[in-house]
């Protein structure tokens, strides 16, 4: 299968595509919806689905609270296997060492309800009673 990757310097397309190419997202309509909503930025700037991302530029792409930086060396508008998806971007050493620290703390954050099942107990219920009325 013939997957053209431009890498030359000015080579563009638009940025949810480019996402959706790369395998940020599954599909264009979620690469579109999170640009919409200023998940993508480039250069720093939030822009719009339709916006043209360039060989060269520095893109932030938010995914589940986690922020990634990348540089783009390609543009594909189609969507290859993820090993060629990978050639079309660097991610920057800051921000792969933020994400491997944001995954550990969240290996090792527990959520304070989460040994919490169903409704609270007549004993429970009292001590959220005695917290309410001290507060």
């Amino acid at each position: 299968m013939n997957h053209k990757i431009s890498t030359e310097p000015g080579a563009k397309l638009r940025i949810d595509k480019w996402l959706w190419a790369a395998r940020f997202f599954k599909t264009r309509s979620l690469a579109a919806n999170a640009v919409e909503k200023g998940h993508a930025r480039i250069g720093g700037a939030s822009v719009k689905p339709a916006k043209e991302v360039r060989v060269g530029d520095r893109v932030e792409i938010e995914i589940e609270r986690v922020v990634w930086q990348v540089e783009v060396l390609g543009v594909c508008d189609v969507r290859g296997p993820a090993s060629v998806a990978q050639t079309l971007y660097a991610e920057t050493e800051e921000s792969r060492a933020k994400r491997q620290a944001e995954l550990e703390r969240r290996k090792t954050y527990r959520e304070p309800a989460a040994t919490l099942h169903g409704r609270p107990t007549k004993r429970d219920r009292r001590t959220i009673d005695k917290f309410s009325r001290e507060g």
